[in-house]
């Protein structure tokens, strides 16, 4: 977290090669603004439009109304992506209602 309460992840979503980063700053003590950027998957840059800030309350929605993943079937992204995860966990830290800590997928050959 930066000294204005924003936190980025870099993701790097797997062989589709369509990275982004994602940033959460803290709006007030249960809100968050949502920035997406710098990717070039059609899905994400609508994604990007749609989910612009969550409340801490959307954080424990289940994941049929959780307002990412919801936003994330309506844009087309693909069921497996991470970028909506990493949506929820930068927004769960700038929030401070986790630690920043990384997650890693990693296939073993």
């Amino acid at each position: 977290m930066d000294d204005n309460g924003r936190v980025c992840v870099q993701v790097s979503p797997g062989i589709c090669g369509f990275s982004c980063k994602v940033c959460a700053q803290k709006i007030d003590r249960r809100a968050v603004a949502l920035r997406i950027e710098g990717s070039e998957c059609k899905q994400i840059q609508r994604l990007a439009k749609t989910v612009t800030q969550l409340s801490m309350q959307d954080l424990f929605k289940a994941l049929t109304k959780n307002p990412v993943f919801v936003s994330a079937e309506k844009a087309g992204c693909h069921s497996t992506c991470s970028v909506p995860t990493a949506i929820l966990k930068a927004s769960e830290a700038a929030m401070g209602m986790a630690l920043t800590s990384d997650v890693i997928v990693k296939f073993e050959t």
